[in-house]
C-alpha cells in the first residue's frame, strides 16, 4: 500500500467560555474551534515493525537526547515534555523553508498521543498490522494550537483512508474522545461549536480563506496550570449571530490565568491588537499562542513582518 500523508492543521479557539469543572475533572466548556490551512503533518504506511519518526523545526523538543535514545517499543516518553509556565521554546519560524531548522530523530514507540492513537486504531479496525509513523513537526508544543491533538487527529484520518475506514464509522469519533478533549473537534478539522467538554461539536459557516495570523511569544504554557489558576467564575455563554459577530462578543476564559503565568503574552495582544486591519485578536487555547484575523493579506504580512522583528514565532495562513 503506497503511503498516505495527512495534514495536521493549527487548531485556533476563536471564542473559549470555561463554564464549570465537572466531577471527571474536565471542565464543561463553549468553544468556537476553527483552523488554520497549514500546520504539521502525518505520513502513515504499512511497515513489518512499528516505527515513529520525527522531523521538522520543532522535531527536537519531542526526541529523546541523542545519547539516550531508546528502540521503539521499548521504551515510554510522554507526547510533549511537561512545559513549565514560561519556559523557553524554539525559534524555529514556519515562515521559513519547510527544510529549514529541521531535526530528525526515531522517537520511542508508546507514551505519546499519535502512537497512542495508531495503538486504538489497530486495535478496533486492523489487529496485527504495524506502521511506520513520521510526524513533521512545524507547530511549537503547548502553544494552545492543537499540538498533539492535532497530530492524532491526523493519524486516525490518515490510518483509516490507508485501510479504506469511511472517515464516518463512529469508532474514529470514540476513539478520539478518548485520547483528549480537543481530539474529536481536529479529527473533525472544520470549523464547529464545541460544547461539554469540548467534545459535542456542532458545524458552523463562515470566515473560511480570512487572512491569518499565529503569534507565539516563545514560551510554553501548561495547560493544567493555567486551569488551576482558572478563578471558577462562570460568566456565560457565547452570544447567538454570525461566526465573527460570536467570536468578537465572546471572550477566552484562560486568558486572564495564562498571562498570570506567562506575562509575555499581553506583549502579543499589544502587538496584535494594534495592528491595522485587524478583525479580531484573541489568545488561543490555553496560550501562549496568540491569532489574529484581518481584512487582509497584506495587513496580515505587515503585522507578521512586525512579529519576527521581535524574534517571536509566526505562522501567516488563513482559515479553512
Amino acid at each position: 500500500m503506497p503511503a498516505i500523508t495527512e495534514p495536521a492543521p493549527a487548531k485556533i479557539n476563536l471564542a473559549l467560555h470555561v463554564r464549570r469543572r465537572r466531577p471527571d475533572g474536565y471542565h464543561d466548556l463553549e468553544t468556537l474551534f476553527a483552523f488554520a490551512t497549514d500546520g504539521d503533518m502525518i505520513t502513515v504506511e504499512a511497515a513489518e515493525a512499528n516505527t515513529f519518526t520525527i522531523t521538522g523545526p520543532f522535531a527536537a523538543a519531542l526526541l529523546p537526547p541523542p545519547d539516550t535514545a531508546p528502540s521503539p517499543d521499548t521504551t515510554s516518553a510522554p507526547d510533549t515534555p511537561p512545559a513549565k509556565a514560561g519556559a523557553q521554546l524554539g525559534t524555529a519560524n514556519d515562515e521559513a523553508p519547510r527544510s529549514a531548522n529541521a531535526t530528525r530523530g526515531t522517537a520511542p514507540w508508546t507514551g505519546n498521543l499519535v502512537t497512542a492513537a495508531a495503538d486504538a486504531f489497530t486495535a478496533a479496525f486492523t489487529p496485527n498490522a504495524h506502521h511506520a509513523i513520521t510526524l513533521e513537526k512545524h507547530l511549537p508544543i503547548a502553544s494552545g494550537i492543537g499540538g498533539g491533538s492535532a497530530d492524532a487527529a491526523a493519524t486516525l484520518r490518515a490510518l483509516a483512508r490507508l485501510h479504506q475506514v469511511p472517515k464516518t464509522d463512529p469508532r474514529l469519533h470514540e476513539i478520539a474522545a478518548k485520547l483528549g478533549a480537543d481530539v474529536p473537534a481536529c479529527l473533525a478539522n472544520r470549523t464547529t461549536l464545541g460544547t461539554g467538554k469540548g467534545d459535542t461539536l456542532t458545524d458552523l459557516e463562515g470566515l473560511s480563506g480570512t487572512p491569518l495570523l499565529l503569534v507565539n511569544p516563545g514560551v510554553a504554557v501548561s495547560t493544567a496550570a493555567v486551569f488551576k489558576t482558572w478563578d471558577g467564575q462562570d460568566r456565560g455563554p457565547i452570544p447567538e449571530g454570525t461566526l465573527l459577530d460570536r467570536a468578537i462578543a465572546g471572550r477566552n476564559d484562560l486568558e486572564p490565568p495564562a498571562l498570570a503565568l506567562a506575562p509575555e503574552i499581553a506583549q502579543v495582544r499589544a502587538l496584535l491588537d494594534a495592528a491595522r486591519g485587524v478583525l479580531l485578536s484573541r489568545m488561543s487555547g490555553s496560550g501562549a499562542t496568540c491569532f489574529a484575523l484581518f481584512e487582509t493579506p497584506q495587513a496580515r504580512d505587515a503585522a507578521a513582518t512586525a512579529a519576527r522583528a521581535r524574534r517571536w514565532w509566526t505562522l501567516a495562513t488563513t482559515m479553512a
